[in-house]
């Protein structure tokens, strides 16, 4: 009997072999207290940090003023881009508005009250300092002013189509437009089209970069109804993957170096949640018809088998993937607990890595206080060629480069059913008939 396709038989299986989770009413607990403490502790004012003095407004303020933004949770960053899509689609899920409130608030505080200006100017006279481009850092939303980096402009931008489509607004269409001509015309890009960066060498591909372009690419496409983002996300995926693959660990490395040809040292967790986040977002979008659509859904169950391969007995997945004696790290987690959760409802992947999302959210929550406070979130880190600088990352409380993350994560799981194994009878009804033959042929 020549086979001509094999499909998993548990992918085959109907959801009504799960059981309803009982952990719903817990989980939306959880998020809520993250998302409420979010919210609450979001000032929309500014301080000066040398004499703490702080100002509704930046109306009248010398430009000398060292004066910058409040509250994290108001600059202009690319973590906070993640924070602000999971906060809509917590909106969406809970039908709770005041978080898609939050996120609209945050936007017309910088668009819509003539606090652009302000720090435009500071911007502006920072550059014509000595080392400018490294003083501009001290000056708030200097990654709206700087825009030529994927950080710049790729999370934060594919946020502001979400509230662009609920509030049209032409100066956040202005810059929506601003970010897609720079990614796809501006960007650097190796000679065959893949995304890369300047440094740390010469034209680095940096696995962080998926996310940061097919964020913002995923929306675009599916806002203009353009095919050439969907199709440049597509592309991008499938040269990602060939770059940073490896095949003997099946994982994906932080890094690839096109000037010596060579990997990076490590293959760090968040890297790999990036680009499993990544392609979750455009399978979402993708049309069924998309010619690319089932290559992307061979690489991504490719991964999805590869990261849980190296899920720890807590749940949570090690800083350093493939190193036990790296710390476990929740950002990470949460990636890869979206992307199950998500593959898993859209039948992307067989119904058994539900337990596998499960269990990861179970040891994500180890690490979410009562009050909604989010620890165990690896800083964020650049590329050094020593695995020591990965062991040595530190971790972060109550940060976006966490929290975005862990919300996206929880929202999934509200409505995932909780995978009960059924008895062997209910798997393969037709074992005795020998009907199932005729599905393997």
């Amino acid at each position: 009997m020549k086979i001509k396709y094999y499909v998993p038989l548990l992918l085959c299986l109907p959801l009504t072999l799960f059981a309803q989770s009982k952990t719903s009413t817990p989980t939306e607990s959880v998020l809520r207290n993250i998302a409420d403490r979010i919210v609450t502790s979001t000032t929309y004012k500014f301080i000066n940090p040398e004499t703490k003095q702080t100002y509704p407004t930046t109306k009248k303020l010398p430009t000398t003023n060292k004066v910058r933004v409040e509250s994290q949770y108001n600059d202009w960053h690319y973590t906070n881009g993640v924070l602000n899509i999971a906060m809509l689609e917590l909106a969406q899920k809970t039908n709770d508005k005041k978080y898609q409130n939050f996120v609209h608030k945050n936007f017309d505080f910088v668009f819509n009250q003539g606090n652009l200006d302000y720090f435009q100017k500071r911007y502006n006279e920072a550059l014509k300092e000595e080392n400018g481009l490294r003083k501009v850092r001290d000056v708030s939303w200097y990654m709206y002013f700087r825009g030529v980096r994927l950080d710049d402009n790729g999370p934060m931008g594919a946020s502001l189509i979400e509230v662009y489509k609920q509030q049209p607004n032409k100066e956040y269409r202005k810059y929506i437009d601003g970010v897609a001509h720079h990614l796809m015309e501006q960007e650097p890009r190796l000679p065959d089209n893949t995304i890369a960066r300047l440094w740390p060498h010469e034209m680095t591909i940096w696995a962080d970069d998926l996310f940061m372009s097919v964020s913002f690419l995923a929306r675009m496409g599916k806002l203009t109804g353009d095919a050439k983002y969907l199709n440049d996300a597509a592309q991008q995926v499938i040269q990602f993957d060939k770059y940073l693959w490896d095949d003997a660990k099946k994982i994906y490395y932080h890094c690839y170096h096109s000037d010596t040809k060579e990997h990076g040292v490590a293959y760090w967790a968040r890297a790999n949640g990036w680009m499993f986040m990544a392609q979750a977002d455009l399978l979402s979008v993708l049309p069924q018809s998309h010619p690319k659509r089932n290559e992307l859904l061979q690489i991504f169950r490719r991964q999805a088998d590869g990261i849980a391969r190296y899920q720890s007995e807590s749940g949570l997945w090690h800083n350093l993937i493939d190193k036990k004696d790296s710390y476990e790290e929740v950002s990470a987690a949460a990636m890869y607990v979206f992307g199950m959760a998500t593959g898993v409802k859209n039948g992307w992947l067989p119904v058994d890595y539900g337990y596998v999302a499960e269990q990861g959210w179970n040891g994500i929550v180890k690490y979410i206080g009562t009050e909604g406070d989010v620890t165990g979130v690896c800083t964020g880190t650049g590329i050094m060629p020593s695995l020591t600088f990965y062991y040595k990352r530190p971790t972060d409380k109550n940060t976006p480069m966490g929290e975005g993350p862990v919300l996206r994560a929880g929202v999934a799981m509200l409505d995932l059913p909780k995978y009960v194994d059924p008895p062997a009878e209910k798997k393969y009804p037709d074992i005795q008939s020998g009907e199932w033959r005729k599905r393997i042929k």
